[in-house]
């Protein structure tokens, strides 16, 4: 027969180990919270370059003419304004409009964190064009080292960015 003696504490044992079931529970949860809103986040920064890069490649195929001036915008470091003259006020010449056009878009990438650049294609000869746009730590250059978009034309999977052919 079992005394009452002997039973003293174990509820409060089984009360502890069912909190501790339970905080692993949350910790799981918390952890996959975590993941959903890096997720979400990745997945906003996906779109948000997608868009720019579809923007520029819509531009590219309006003033074809001026295929040159957009992948020299696109190659420049950072942009802190808009060229003269501004293409919304006064009409512009194609050269200016391509310039203007990449500007603005490139400028826009640069507010929200994001770098542009456009290069070539890899193992294409018909003259398409790839836009890269790039964010967080990976930069939008195609060439060998950390934290590039591509290499050799390859994705790297730990980069953070969106490649679109233009033609």
């Amino acid at each position: 027969m079992i005394t009452i003696k002997k039973q003293a504490g174990v509820g409060l044992m089984e009360v502890l180990v069912a909190l501790l079931i339970l905080a692993i529970g949350v910790l799981g949860f918390v952890a996959l919270q975590y993941r959903a809103i890096e997720a979400t986040s990745e997945g906003a920064n996906r779109v948000q370059a997608i868009n720019l890069a579809r923007d520029l490649a819509e531009k590219i195929r309006v003033n074809r003419d001026a295929l040159a001036t957009y992948v020299n915008t696109t190659a420049s470091t950072t942009i802190t304004a808009l060229p003269r003259p501004n293409c919304f006020n006064v009409y512009c010449s194609s050269t200016e409009k391509a310039a203007f056009d990449a500007s603005l878009i490139k400028l826009s990438a640069q507010r929200v964190g994001m770098t542009m650049n456009m290069f070539a294609c890899p193992e294409i000869d018909n003259g398409r064009r790839c836009i890269y746009v790039a964010w967080g730590d990976t930069s939008a250059t195609d060439a060998d080292g950390l934290n590039n978009c591509t290499t050799d034309g390859a994705y790297l999977d730990e980069s953070t960015c969106v490649v679109m052919e233009a033609y």
